[in-house]
């Protein structure tokens, strides 16, 4: 297993489409692994949904653990940790 701290950038958190965003990644590039979430507060996440995402509340600033389990654990935590820490822009800025 991999684990990353990772801190929220997104001006507005983890809301709607940045969940959408960070559950296709997971589900196109990394379909034999299992990701989990895990706030300071100890609420942990299974991520397998949108829903169970935003559950978790994360707001920009805030930091939690991502971990990860499967065959390419190195390239998954980074990938998917990237994706929790991009400052997204909806609609994307000109």
């Amino acid at each position: 297993m991999k684990t990353r701290k990772v801190c929220i950038r997104n001006s507005a958190g983890i809301h709607c489409r940045p969940s959408g965003v960070i559950l296709r990644a997971i589900q196109q590039e990394f379909p034999f692994h299992s990701f989990t979430v895990t706030t300071r507060d100890g609420e942990v996440a299974v991520l397998d949904s949108i829903l169970s995402l935003i559950s978790l509340g994360l707001c920009k600033g805030e930091e939690a653990t991502l971990s990860v389990e499967g065959p390419e654990e190195d390239k998954a935590v980074e990938r998917i940790g990237d994706l929790f820490e991009f400052e997204f822009d909806f609609p994307p800025r000109k």
